[in-house]
């Protein structure tokens, strides 16, 4: 990421999360971090079928704005390889909850 970037970055998420798109992804919690000129962007869904929504998402104008308005501030982490979302998404492999 961009540093000096985040209140941009912030600012753009800020006004697409107050549209409708990230319900219709299931999106419940969106956590940006930070370090080192790294970007982490955690999301949270109500359903198990996030990635694909964001999949089926993609064609949006909105997604689409954000990812371009995005472009500035936050540089793909390998950009050659990188062709959507898709390719930087982590797989999580541990999990724990206090609730559980």
């Amino acid at each position: 990421m961009e540093p000096r970037s985040s209140n941009n970055v912030v600012q753009l998420f800020r006004n697409f999360d107050e549209t409708d798109l990230p319900h219709r992804m299931g999106t419940r919690r969106r956590q940006l971090f930070s370090y080192r000129d790294l970007y982490f962007h955690l999301q949270d869904f109500d359903v198990d079928d996030g990635p694909e929504r964001i999949e089926r998402a993609k064609s949006d104008p909105r997604f689409v704005r954000i990812s371009e308005d995005l472009k500035p501030f936050i540089q793909p982490y390998d950009p050659a390889t990188w062709r959507s979302p898709a390719d930087a998404m982590a797989t999580r492999f541990y999990h724990w909850d206090a609730s559980t």
